[in-house]
């Protein structure tokens, strides 16, 4: 089958080794150094008892080099999606499936839902409407990325936990082509059920991600810290009860109790979240996309969301002091 990663980051990267190695034809888009790496020497997964190294990718910056495929897996951030949406195109054939991995409400959210929100825009991750009107929603499948991976030098991904990828289509059904991403996924060594409800397991992720993300880059904790320490571990539980609350207004089921969900998160130890990460790096934050569209559903519903908008407020100046002022905020230890 051939398959195009496009965003070869930790995610995407983790994917395209399993599935190179699984005897696919895959296409990466990866830019800067670590677009060199892949180029020169692959790109090498490093996993807890195993290390893979995928030399056969093809690697390119251009989306337009690549050929239509049979399936692409867009994993880029969704603040980055517009600028290249004009491009997706071309990998596009009338068969084609593009599944989604995107943390947090994705802009198909209503499409294909039906009811009293039916086709609203979530305009925090699609600001002008461009993506909900320039990809065709049918050819469109959800997926949920759980695992926790990093690029942990150029070329390099390092596997961290979890490999459960759950899929659905939008309108719930069981269809041949969803069965055959979940079976070539777990040819891949990934856990991949079909979901019949795919809205309701992005609102169980996301009721982590909108939580953990930005407390961890306010507070340059990890996982583990966040829960286990008393005040951070109640801020968390009042975020999460305020977007469940959103969350079951627009008919999403929790089938996972709170203080279970904050124990998985404490279970996963001394990680520190994608937003962190970027906060060292000096990278934008995905904060819209995690945090300010769980804020526009609560307006878009009319729930108080006081706390979910105080955090919102301080991680949104913390982003915009790296931008202006082009730094990265990085702990150090302190010597003697």
């Amino acid at each position: 089958m051939k398959i195009c990663v496009v965003g070869a980051g930790a995610i995407g990267g983790y994917l395209a080794v399993r599935l190179a190695h699984a005897n696919h034809k895959v296409s990466v888009i990866a830019r800067g150094p670590h677009l060199a790496a892949i180029r020169s020497a692959g790109l090498k997964l490093i996993e807890q008892d195993n290390e893979i190294i995928a030399r056969s990718l093809n690697a390119t910056d251009v989306i337009e080099a690549v050929e239509q495929q049979d399936l692409v897996l867009l994993a880029l951030k969704a603040h980055q999606i517009e600028a290249v949406v004009d491009s997706l195109p071309s990998l596009m054939g009338s068969d084609t499936v593009m599944v989604t991995l995107q943390n947090g409400i994705p802009w198909w959210y209503f499409q294909k839902l039906g009811g009293f929100y039916a086709d609203n825009i979530v305009r925090t991750v699609d600001p002008s409407g461009v993506l909900f009107n320039k990809i065709d929603p049918n050819c469109l499948i959800g997926c949920i990325a759980y695992p926790a991976a990093v690029i942990s030098e150029p070329g390099t991904i390092t596997h961290i936990e979890g490999n459960r990828f759950p899929v659905g289509e939008l309108d719930g059904s069981n269809s041949d082509r969803v069965q055959m991403i979940s079976s070539l996924f777990m040819e891949a060594g990934f856990k991949s059920r079909v979901l019949d409800d795919i809205r309701s397991e992005i609102w169980l992720k996301l009721w982590g991600n909108l939580t953990f993300n930005p407390i961890s880059a306010l507070t340059h904790s990890t996982l583990v810290d966040i829960c286990q320490y008393p005040k951070t571990r109640e801020l968390a539980t009042l975020m999460m009860t305020e977007a469940q609350a959103v969350g079951e207004r627009l008919g999403a089921r929790f089938r996972v109790p709170l203080q279970k969900r904050i124990a998985g998160a404490e279970g996963v130890g001394s990680h520190k979240t994608s937003m962190l990460q970027d906060l060292e790096a000096g990278k934008p934050m995905e904060i819209e996309g995690l945090l300010g569209v769980v804020i526009e559903l609560a307006e878009m519903t009319q729930i108080e969301v006081p706390t979910l908008r105080a955090v919102y407020a301080c991680v949104s100046l913390l982003d915009q002091t790296v931008k202006t002022k082009r730094i990265s905020v990085r702990g150090q230890t302190m010597q003697g």
